[in-house]
């Protein structure tokens, strides 16, 4: 099989995540990438991967392909529709740009979920009727980058100014606060049915920026959660590949922030995996090559007519998972940084950390995930338990700035 992968910069879901999955699959690879000198030990062609007709172009002067892929937020819908000019299994590229644009999902979710939602290109002045407190932030925008609670049209005309100095063409998107409980869900498909693998709680730094602090494992939901989630996702044409989908519990119900059409990011989708003891990477790999989901895990039932539940065979009780994302606390020089860990036990937990950084880096605080050290992910037989090791190796292993 030949797998071309799409790819920006590298991430460790490509590096240590898919590109391994690819390898034990005995696949091969060839990665249409913008930065080709990223991936020294891989087969990689410079590639305008944001034009799918440069894509095109470079696969048939190489390889027939076989699978056509990306975990990237950036490149799907272009993805999409290179898959689909060779008759490739692959997501819908409509989909894809709605998922990623939080203005078309919006609009495309008015009558499942209604949220008040304006679209602000450059030069457009807010509406006055606007439910405040509100949230402006980048219709494409990732990382929680630029995204801010405001309260008043002062703050958010203060908050659009700031943002115009980095972004004078982007568009923008000001909407309702929501407020409540921020959940996670992740789920795969193959076109015809959808898995619910899991679902984290999510924690959030202080407001108003909106930077991820911590994912607990929390995998059970309300029905009506569950059924309200899959009327959001098919109303907007999610349906394949993996998805990671981000709601909040409202008093009014379960209103989504956005639709992630990929793989969950951050260390998640590794600590996915442990969670669940399965392949997920390989998995994703293996419906973008056209199989069904009952053939990952032929005994993974859902019960008659239940095409969006999760298999009782992927159900994981008495076991707790968390991410912990190291932030940055105040810009400077890091001076100090933790080793990199791999499986370390402590106690019942087993413990993992990423370093995003290095000694000698110097930080500047933005108040995103850019912010970002390390992340460390555990997982034992209770929250309690993990709280403990995660506590004792922050303690051991402390990141220092001067």
């Amino acid at each position: 099989m030949r797998l071309y992968l799409t790819a920006l910069n590298p991430t460790g879901s490509v590096l240590d995540g898919f590109l391994p999955a690819a390898a034990a699959l005995g696949w091969d690879v060839t990665i249409l990438t913008d930065r080709p000198e990223r991936y020294p030990e891989h087969e990689a062609i410079a590639t305008d991967v944001r034009d799918p007709r440069a894509m095109i172009d470079t696969i048939i002067g190489h390889h027939p392909p076989d699978v056509i892929f990306s975990d990237s937020d950036h490149i799907q819908a272009e993805t999409a529709l290179v898959a689909e000019y060779f008759g490739l299994p692959g997501k819908d590229w409509r989909a894809c740009a709605t998922a990623k644009n939080k203005s078309l999902m919006r609009r495309r979710l008015a009558a499942v979920e209604p949220v008040r939602s304006v679209r602000l290109p450059p030069g457009t002045a807010p509406p006055a009727d606007l439910p405040y407190p509100v949230v402006v932030k980048p219709a494409l925008g990732v990382a929680s980058e630029d995204v801010f609670l405001v309260r008043d049209e002062a703050e958010l005309a203060d908050a659009i100014a700031d943002i115009r100095t980095r972004r004078p063409d982007d568009v923008l998107v000001a909407e309702e606060y929501l407020e409540g409980p921020l959940y996670t869900l992740e789920t795969l498909g193959d076109g015809h049915a959808t898995w619910i693998l899991g679902g984290f709680r999510t924690t959030l730094g202080p407001l108003p920026r909106f930077i991820e602090e911590r994912l607990d494992w929390s995998p059970k939901r309300p029905r009506e959660h569950l059924r309200h989630l899959a009327t959001a996702l098919a109303t907007v044409g999610v349906g394949f590949g993996a998805c990671h989908t981000e709601y909040v519990a409202t008093e009014r119900g379960p209103r989504i922030i956005e639709i992630n059409y990929r793989l969950i990011g951050d260390d998640c989708g590794f600590l996915l995996a442990d969670l669940l003891g399965v392949p997920v990477f390989e998995w994703i790999l293996r419906v973008h090559a056209g199989e069904p989901l009952s053939a990952l895990l032929p005994q993974a039932t859902t019960g008659p007519g239940r095409s969006f539940a999760t298999p009782p065979a992927l159900r994981r009780d008495g076991v707790h998972g968390t991410a912990l994302s190291l932030v940055a606390g105040e810009s400077g020089v890091i001076t100090s940084a933790p080793p990199a860990v791999a499986g370390e036990r402590r106690g019942d937990v087993r413990l993992w950390h990423r370093p995003l950084r290095a000694a000698g880096d110097r930080i500047t605080v933005t108040g995103t995930n850019r912010d970002y050290l390390g992340i460390v992910r555990a997982i034992g037989p209770d929250r309690a338990s993990v709280d403990t090791a995660l506590a004792s190796f922050c303690a051991d292993h402390p990141w220092v700035i001067a």
